[in-house]
């Protein structure tokens, strides 16, 4: 991979770091100010229905911050871009579409394909 294409690799996980982390930030500083008092109960589930999906989607992207510190780690080890299951190089445009991903396209079908059999 070239050099060009590494720089752009490690500005696009560190936007999407910085996203994720002003998104967190943000959650915090709505749910620590907002005290909000419902005389409808449906109202208030209503309010708090969304404020667990919010905390789950927060808590998917926690998860997330993982796998792009690894990728950042991976680019700086000089390891990007290439499957940890055959040593290929992970295509572009999968890189394009998941940059932390860890797998090329066919060993990550693989993969799926044996977690349907397993039923995962």
């Amino acid at each position: 991979m070239e050099a060009k294409d590494i720089q752009f690799f490690r500005d696009m996980l560190n936007s999407m770091l910085e996203d994720i982390l002003q998104k967190g930030q943000a959650t915090i500083d709505d749910m620590t100010e907002t005290v909000e008092v419902y005389a409808d109960p449906a109202d208030r589930a209503t309010a708090e229905s969304d404020r667990a999906f919010t905390l789950r989607l927060r808590d998917r992207e926690r998860k997330l911050i993982k796998k792009i510190q690894q990728a950042v780690t991976r680019i700086e080890e000089g390891e990007f871009g290439v499957c940890v299951e055959c040593g290929e190089e992970i295509g572009i445009a999968r890189l394009k579409a998941r940059p932390m991903t860890t797998l090329c396209i066919n060993c990550k079908s693989k993969q799926e394909e044996d977690e349907m059999v397993r039923g995962d």
